[in-house]
């Protein structure tokens, strides 16, 4: 199977007319089967600019970060360095000892004991009791502490956080717990909880240890959690929608907090990256976490990953986040039902809010990888997303 020139040309013209209604000012492309790849440059870099998007060019990959966390867990599993079922509090004292909120909307002080510890395969699932509050500041009484202490993990990605890792974990273990460990997903804190256990089981600063173990093996030459001086050049600005228009929300500047190493490693949402790196990362996971004839990681860890993990009740509970018919893996979405675009069951990957979209589908060996710099205006994948992963499916023939 491979892809039609037809179907690739009807896959261009359907992301010119979004391009056209004014969307964003460039995406770039990229379906995959095989040794058969495509990555399609559209538009320009920058709104009114003149510069064309280009395949390399760099951009805020944000919560696609996840799965890549995901792989650097499960290299520390496969090391005997974690296990998947051990209590987090040998490495992450902080976390040790738990205290739960009795509801969502309890006070602070109103607290019961976890039954259990929080647990490895927890933070991977994000089962571990914390995640992004969805509801108007102000609603819920522990949405005020979180504010207060800047925490990252419960809202946006970025890159100017004012505290390291082990500040971090220290402020987060101030607060209870939103649910006892196991019995909710609740979006994205647990990757940031990974990025500091995988930094302490390793001994490396987690950067480091992705450079070590992932992206240096795979050349993955523009990814990391900054942009360098020599590629800002190839760095686009992002954008977000403002009464009908975009305007600008990092400009891609020397000033850009994106062009700095943080202070803080966001294993959520902290990687920038190109569409040819992370293709080769994705590849990398469908044919069973080997690369160029070298295993990085075991096939059996790459098939946990990406399986569904959740209860029917979790994957009810992170509708507004999964979407219908999707459960969570580890780093990943998981599609659990079968659905009209063509994504079979099985097929996994997900988002990133500031404009990113990636799936890759085992039963047809197809990954599609969608890059923009803008903002997704809601939890629900923009059509422009959808209509791409659509036409990536009729692109085969």
């Amino acid at each position: 199977m491979a892809f039609t020139p037809e179907g690739l040309a009807n896959l261009r013209a359907g992301l010119e007319r979004h391009l056209a209604q004014g969307y964003a000012p460039g995406v770039v492309a990229v379906v995959s089967r095989g040794a058969e790849s495509h990555v399609l440059p559209l538009g320009t870099r920058a709104v009114g600019g003149s510069e064309p998007m280009q395949g390399d060019t760099i951009f805020r990959i944000a919560s696609m970060t996840k799965a890549v966390t995901a792989v650097a867990t499960l290299m520390l599993i496969e090391d005997g360095k974690l296990r998947l079922d051990e209590p987090v509090d040998r490495l992450l004292p902080e976390l040790a000892n738990r205290r739960v909120l009795r509801t969502l909307a309890s006070p602070l002080d109103d607290t019961v004991p976890a039954r259990r510890p929080i647990t490895v395969e927890d933070l991977l699932s994000f089962r571990l009791g914390w995640g992004i509050v969805l509801a108007p500041p102000g609603t819920y009484p522990i949405q005020k502490p979180i504010a207060d202490l800047e925490l990252a993990g419960f809202g946006m990605p970025n890159p100017a956080r004012p505290y390291g890792p082990d500040e971090w974990l220290r402020r987060l273990g101030t607060l209870p717990l939103m649910a006892q460990p196991g019995e909710q997903w609740l979006y994205t804190t647990g990757s940031n909880v990974l990025g500091v256990l995988i930094a302490r089981a390793s001994g490396q600063a987690l950067d480091a240890f992705f450079q070590d173990r992932i992206l240096g093996p795979l050349a993955m030459q523009d990814t990391g959690f900054s942009v360098p001086a020599s590629k800002l050049d190839r760095f686009c600005p992002e954008y977000m929608a403002r009464d009908g228009k975009l305007a600008v929300f990092d400009p891609a500047t020397p000033d850009s907090p994106w062009t700095r190493r943080p202070q803080f490693l966001e294993g959520d949402a902290g990687l920038v990256s190109t569409a040819d790196d992370y293709l080769a990362f994705a590849r990398m996971l469908l044919a069973g976490g080997v690369h160029a004839g070298s295993p990085l990681i075991s096939e059996a860890s790459v098939k946990a990953m990406t399986t569904d993990q959740l209860t029917a009740a979790q994957r009810a509970g992170g509708a507004m986040f999964l979407g219908p018919g999707h459960g969570w893996g580890y780093g990943v979405a998981v599609v659990t039902e079968p659905r009209p675009d063509g994504q079979s069951v099985g097929t996994y990957g997900w988002n990133g809010g500031l404009g990113t979209s990636w799936i890759s589908d085992p039963g047809k060996g197809l990954t599609a990888m969608l890059l923009t710099q803008r903002f997704f205006d809601s939890p629900d994948l923009p059509a422009i997303h959808k209509d791409f992963q659509a036409a990536a499916y009729r692109a085969l023939a």
